[in-house]
């Protein structure tokens, strides 16, 4: 057998609930990569192996009658981790923050129970920005995370940690969330397929605050398979329906289908950028590979209304508004997290209201326009991974800076962000899936040089679909 690291998580699930491997060969495995590789990486914010190595000893106690009975867990021993967002008993929970008190919550939130429930054995937290709101992660609290594939370049964000841990083989692969790009952003970075589910399939999102319904979370995978599983594991089956599961339809061929394609983003009006060739091309490829698997590509002019980029930062920032910091500790938060917390004191609730009926009108205007094509293609990245503290104006290390050394500019560090990012955030405004394949290297083969990829969008209900096209594609 291969080394445990080099296992598919399908793989690797499949010797676990064989047992062929034990639980606590996987977690002791896993740990001594994380030990070995995440000093340099700054993949984990904290790694908790002691109890995950009596969480795999108890798995293993346990697997002997399970297999008897035919009742082993779906993912019985297989190692995963959660973003610094997600409440684990007894582990506390940053939110990548210095203002917040450290008291760890007493039970597991929903996303953590989920997947305990079903066996998973927890190793840790995975860095992420404060409360979640970037797309990249760093903070005051930890050393960034940053990019397997060139340490100096950053992993992205929201689930930047994850990404990173995922595509270093510290993990097998990890559940994000997404609240306007999380999952799909670090996926990209990282060489990564990252899916974002539509809205209300997953039941367990982490979100301080979401009024506008964006956040749920998703997989980050090495290929559509394991990401599909890692779907599997997240939605609960439906009483009287089995049926086949995301892993099964993964490996299905999808019918012909007709792709639109664009490079419009509701950013332009506020906030024009041009791809990089890098972005170009990886589109290009992009294409390439889908017309050569038969389906149909064509150019979508999608028109946005250019009152987006307020409605949406609004609606996006809201939670930290309401979030419970302390007043003598608000001084600790980072200036974009002061700036837009401070806003968001500023507005009154109808301002908010009407941001939140806005967007409404705009989802609905934008499906109905995606509706000409089966999938929307647009690149996942309009710039390669940027390197870190490129967003913040920070100098960076092998360590995490202290408040004096971040610049403070709110405003250019967002405009940044969403230059960076600009076809991420309106696929969670419309609640609908869509999921980042690595199609492109810099250096011209897999593995050499820098990420770069695409990002299929679909209509409510198309996951499956979006993990065939993915897996058709090779990955």
């Amino acid at each position: 057998m291969a080394e445990i690291h080099e296992l598919s998580a399908v793989r690797l699930r499949d010797a676990l609930r064989s047992g062929e491997l034990s639980a606590q060969q996987a977690a002791a495995h896993f740990l001594d990569r994380i030990a070995a590789g995440n000093p340099h990486l700054g993949a984990f914010i904290t790694v908790t192996a002691e109890q995950a190595l009596k969480d795999a000893a108890a798995a293993d106690e346990s697997y002997a009658g399970a297999a008897r009975a035919g009742t082993v867990p779906m993912l019985h021993g297989v190692p995963v981790a959660f973003k610094d967002l997600t409440d684990v008993a007894g582990v506390v929970t940053t939110h990548g923050s210095a203002a917040l008190e450290r008291r760890p919550p007493l039970a597991d939130g929903a996303l953590a129970a989920g997947l305990k429930g079903i066996g998973a054995i927890s190793l840790g937290k995975t860095q992420v920005p404060e409360f979640g709101l970037t797309a990249y992660s760093e903070n005051r609290i930890a050393p960034p995370s940053r990019n397997p594939y060139a340490l100096s370049r950053s992993s992205g964000g929201s689930s930047g940690g994850s990404a990173a841990a995922v595509a270093a083989e510290l993990l097998p692969f990890a559940p994000g969330s997404d609240g306007g790009g999380s999952v799909r952003i670090p996926a990209a970075a990282c060489g990564l397929v990252g899916l974002k589910p539509g809205r209300g399939l997953v039941p367990a999102g982490e979100s301080s605050g979401d009024p506008a319904g964006l956040v749920v979370a998703g997989p980050l995978a090495r290929s559509a398979a394991d990401a599909a599983l890692m779907l599997d594991a997240l939605v609960p089956e439906t009483p009287g329906t089995p049926g086949p599961g995301y892993l099964a339809q993964a490996s299905r061929e999808p019918r012909r289908l007709r792709i639109g394609v664009s490079l419009d983003s509701p950013w332009h009006a506020l906030f024009p950028c041009a791809p990089e060739d890098e972005s170009l091309d990886a589109l290009a490829e992009g294409i390439r590979l889908l017309e050569a698997a038969g389906h149909e590509t064509t150019e979508a002019a999608i028109r946005y209304d250019n009152r987006y980029p307020d409605a949406f930062t609004t609606a996006w920032t809201a939670g930290v508004g309401s979030a419970r910091i302390a007043p003598q500790r608000e001084a600790l938060l980072t200036p974009l997290t002061r700036t837009f917390r401070r806003r968001a004191h500023q507005r009154s609730p109808a301002r908010l209201s009407d941001a939140l009926g806005f967007l409404r009108q705009f989802q609905r205007d934008t499906i109905a326009q995606y509706s000409a094509w089966d999938l929307i293609l647009t690149p996942a990245l309009a710039q390669t991974p940027r390197p870190v503290g490129w967003f913040t104006g920070a100098a960076h290390g092998d360590g995490y800076w202290p408040a004096a050394e971040w610049t403070g500019d709110a405003d250019g560090d967002y405009r940044k962000q969403c230059e960076y990012a600009p076809w991420s955030s309106m696929v969670n405004v419309c609640g609908l899936p869509a999921v980042s394949i690595p199609v492109h290297w810099t250096g011209g083969a897999k593995g050499a040089g820098l990420p770069m990829g695409i990002q299929l969008i679909g209509p409510m209900g198309s996951e499956a679909l979006l993990l065939q096209v993915a897996a058709q594609l090779g990955f």
